[in-house]
């Protein structure tokens, strides 16, 4: 049997550069399996300095964050690896911009949903980067004056895993005009058939969006919830997941109707590069670090000391600016041994030695 090769989209390893594994190609070894510290693939890491030179075990959150690669590619990758070969492109301030544009265009977009321009929109990005903050804060503020006149709130965010019939459900409650529907990292409606069918009905360009539950329920009936009705509110579905990497030919089937029904947005935050770049840009925006009292020579300081540890940290984030900012804020002379600590990966002995 030849060999086999996976491209990891998002993973995550102890000895990978933040802990994280994105866009890597490896041999493989076994495929996905589940233990008890969740989902993992077993690849080979000799050949790549940045791993143990032996079979490793790569977490990975689902199927979707890895995908089978052909020999050429798998070539090709090892030959950029080799070759230490970095594309020069944009500039950091080109970097910046491209960045802070895909956002703006993002609250824009929101608000067009919010509004009934927009019916329907994804949104891809890593984790940690502020896709889900644009898209609440600008749901809060459409609805500041119902709050206070204590009317229903015409937006709701589910977050985590859903069932199928949980999801008609939630269209149902929220399936009025004007009303927003906000779906953060609920990954797992796209494994199943079911629940993809029911997004794609509620996510369609149609004039009328019928769904309907053809099956006995008495969940729906204790609720009073119909068999079918009209979804006329608007629906934001925010993923991890890049649609265009996704291989798989039964799940990239269905992504792709999906993305035939609705705006897609990319976030274009690809690399190591553009993370620490968006970081630096919202902390320069004095946007960042708000309320810790920070001067900007200290703001300066945990800046610089995310990226000169940008191999170390367990993930390259808004996140984790906030949370090394609380050690900074916590201790002023310890915090570096805190983070240390807390927040990167340990250094193995072998490491250490070289």
């Amino acid at each position: 049997m030849s060999q086999q090769y996976v491209s990891v989209t998002k993973g995550y390893h102890a000895d990978a550069p933040g802990g994280v594994v994105e866009d890597t190609v490896f041999p493989l070894v076994r495929g996905y399996k589940v233990g008890k510290k969740g989902g993992y693939i077993t690849v080979d890491g000799t050949g790549n300095s940045a791993y143990p030179q032996r079979n490793i075990r790569v977490k990975v959150d689902s199927p979707l964050h890895y995908e089978r690669v052909g020999e050429s590619v798998a070539e090709e990758a090892a030959a950029k690896m080799i070759g230490n070969t970095v594309e020069a492109g944009e500039t950091d301030t080109e970097v910046m911009s491209r960045i802070a544009e895909r956002f703006e265009i993002l609250g824009s977009m929101t608000q067009a949903t919010i509004d009934g321009d927009v019916r329907a929109m994804i949104v891809t990005g890593p984790p940690g980067v502020g896709k889900s903050y644009i898209v609440e804060t600008t749901l809060e503020k459409a609805v500041l004056f119902d709050k206070i006149a204590g009317k229903k709130i015409r937006y709701d965010v589910v977050k985590g895993a859903m069932t199928a019939l949980g999801l008609y459900a939630k269209l149902y409650e929220y399936s009025d005009a004007n009303n927003v529907l906000v779906f953060d990292d609920c990954d797992t409606v796209l494994f199943d058939d079911l629940s993809l069918n029911i997004l794609k009905a509620a996510l369609d360009s149609g004039k009328r969006r019928r769904i309907h539950w053809n099956a006995d329920s008495s969940k729906l009936r204790a609720e009073g919830i119909p068999n079918m009705f009209e979804f006329n509110g608007s629906a934001i579905f925010i993923t991890n997941v890049k649609f265009e990497n996704v291989r798989s030919k039964k799940i990239k089937d269905h992504l792709d109707a999906l993305q035939s029904r609705c705006h897609y947005l990319d976030l274009t935050l690809d690399t190591m590069r553009d993370k620490i770049l968006r970081i630096k840009d919202i902390a320069k925006n004095g946007e960042l670090f708000v309320g810790y009292g920070f001067k900007p020579s200290d703001e300066d300081e945990i800046l610089e000391y995310m990226e000169e540890n940008k191999d170390r940290l367990r993930e390259m984030s808004l996140r984790m600016a906030l949370k090394i900012g609380d050690l900074r804020k916590m201790s002023k002379d310890n915090w570096k041994r805190l983070a240390e600590t807390t927040v990167m990966t340990r250094v193995s002995k072998q490491a250490s030695a070289n």
